[in-house]
């Protein structure tokens, strides 16, 4: 596979950056990507499948070994550093505890850490959906591997990066932006089963590109809503004599589903029915119909607006102009709701139309530029050269 774009900008502001703060070369690279989820949203903390992809858009990590027992870091992107002992890491305020925290986790894991002397940058869009966070927490993890000399399985370091963001920083993500951004595939999504988390990866065709808009719209209300959600998933599995809905199977929904209020069937229909969308869509991309893949996200889009009301006007909006041009396949919100982006399928063909088209009709409508990213899956975390 050829070089991921954007990657060469990278490490030459790296480089610079490494040589002004720290001088000399470093001595390893890594790249880690953002990541994008296809579809299954507000699925995992039910038990459920999500199918993201790693983004042609990263973190680009240059280290070497450090002095006695500090961590220093700088980050070109935010403009600021962190310093540290490894013997004592301590809480501090900002993007910096990130890499502590996953510092934290691999000694909490037994691993020995190295001192070293790290600096990165990103062109991962922030507050897009796109897990810059889990970029950075996989990133330094397997940076502090390199520099320590020691190896870490990756699914062990997406729970312990998880783990940092949970238990450190105070996030209660679920698992899927660590372990896609440590187990990406090129040309591949990721079928995780975040119940059990097993994993498999599944071929991407051929001739379509992934096209992710962004609303512009700062995301409102999503930890309050998030909590409400999380609540009325867990009522309504409750009410249904099941442990989660995961163990609710669509075909006998309607059935325990008949005494429930209103709304608490409306959150479960929408957990229930984009579960199987999820293994719809696998197994549609196993027989390449990326049409019926298209179908699923644009379902999947109606039922977040729909039953789970998670949507924004600008996000509906984006999406339907999205579904105006023609070679697109289906489009549909992605991350947690209440703005942030949409992502499509769309054939190669057609990308430079949708990118004219979805500028001008959105800011003929909003009077704002919606920043539009092209990308294809790309592998996981690596050391580079």
């Amino acid at each position: 596979m050829t070089e991921t774009p954007g990657v060469q900008q990278l490490k030459a502001d790296v480089a610079q950056a490494f040589e002004q703060r720290f001088g000399g070369e470093p001595t390893v690279w890594v790249r880690s990507p953002g990541r994008v989820n296809l579809i299954g949203e507000h699925t995992d903390y039910n038990d459920g499948f999500v199918l993201p992809i790693a983004i042609e858009r990263q973190i680009i990590l240059a280290a070497r070994p450090g002095q006695d027992d500090t961590a220093r870091l700088y980050s070109t992107t935010m403009g600021s550093g962190d310093e540290f002992s490894i013997r004592d890491i301590g809480h501090t305020k900002g993007w910096a505890d990130y890499p502590r925290g996953v510092a934290w986790a691999l000694q909490e894991a037994g691993y020995a850490l190295r001192a070293a002397d790290i600096v990165l940058a990103s062109d991962v869009p922030t507050a897009a959906g796109l897990s810059s966070s889990a970029a950075i927490e996989v990133g330094v993890g397997w940076t502090l591997a390199s520099i320590g000399g020691f190896e870490v399985d990756r699914a062990q370091l997406a729970v312990l990066s998880r783990r940092a963001e949970n238990e450190w920083v105070g996030v209660a993500s679920g698992i899927m932006d660590q372990f896609i951004v440590a187990l990406g595939r090129a040309d591949h999504a990721l079928l995780i089963d975040t119940r059990d988390l097993s994993y498999r990866l599944v071929p991407l065709p051929s001739g379509v590109s992934i096209v992710i808009a962004d609303t512009n719209v700062k995301r409102g209300l999503v930890d309050s809503e998030y909590n409400a959600r999380r609540a009325e998933t867990a009522e309504a599995a409750r009410r249904m004599g099941a442990a989660s809905l995961r163990d609710v199977d669509w075909n006998d929904f309607e059935t325990r589903s008949a005494d429930l209020p209103e709304l608490l069937k409306k959150r479960a229909r929408h957990v229930v029915s984009e579960n199987a969308r999820v293994l719809d869509a696998v197994d549609a991309l196993e027989r390449g119909d990326i049409e019926t893949v298209g179908r699923l996200m644009d379902a999947s889009h109606a039922s977040l607006r729909d039953d789970y009301a998670v949507s924004h006007p600008r996000l509906d909006l984006l999406v339907e102009i999205a579904r105006s041009v023609p070679g697109v396949y289906g489009a549909r919100m992605t991350g947690a709701g209440f703005g942030g982006a949409t992502v499509g399928l769309v054939a190669d063909e057609a990308v430079p139309e949708f990118q004219r088209t979805v500028a001008e009709k959105y800011r003929a409508a909003t009077g704002q530029e919606p920043p539009v990213y092209v990308t294809r899956a790309t592998d996981g975390v690596k050391v580079i050269v």
